[in-house]
């Protein structure tokens, strides 16, 4: 049974080598802007090209560092590929609460240190140590305005 809190598709994160060239791929064959930014996320490492098609969110994410979440991930697999699916929840703890009620455990967030519920730069986030196919599932309650500021006060953004 499907937790009733899912709203949608926050994201599809791709593990890729090269994100800039990814981006390129996407851009010429896609229609994307070629000008789609690429961010930095220190904390976890990653360089990360964040653009919208066909009305979801993709995120092409590169390893800054050997042996990174998506590097590691790609030699595990020996290609490229869809790494995990971010749901959006109305309420992270329901959610959380069904699935470990139906036999799942929380995965460690690597950048963080942290299993179960914390604030992510978007919103709270929660890692299944569950994948399906070998796609990790990823669930986000995605900030108030006001929730958003506060993290960002806090992080000194």
């Amino acid at each position: 049974m499907l937790s009733e809190n899912v709203n949608s598709i926050k994201h599809m994160a791709f593990a890729v080598r090269d994100a800039e060239a990814a981006l390129g791929t996407y851009a010429q064959f896609l229609g994307v802007p070629p000008e789609t930014a690429i961010r930095e996320y220190p904390k976890s490492r990653t360089r990360v090209a964040v653009f919208d098609l066909g009305g979801i969110e993709y995120q092409l994410c590169e390893s800054m560092d050997l042996g990174g979440r998506f590097s590691e991930w790609i030699r595990e697999r020996g290609h490229e590929g869809l790494h995990h699916i971010c749901y959006a929840v109305d309420d992270i703890e329901a959610a959380l609460e069904h699935a470990e009620a139906n036999g799942a455990s929380l995965r460690m967030c690597k950048a963080c240190q942290v299993a179960g519920s914390h604030p992510h730069p978007e919103g709270f986030v929660a890692f299944l140590d569950n994948d399906a196919g070998g796609i990790e599932i990823e669930l986000m309650q995605v900030y108030t305005p006001e929730e958003l500021k506060q993290y960002q006060e806090v992080q000194g953004i």
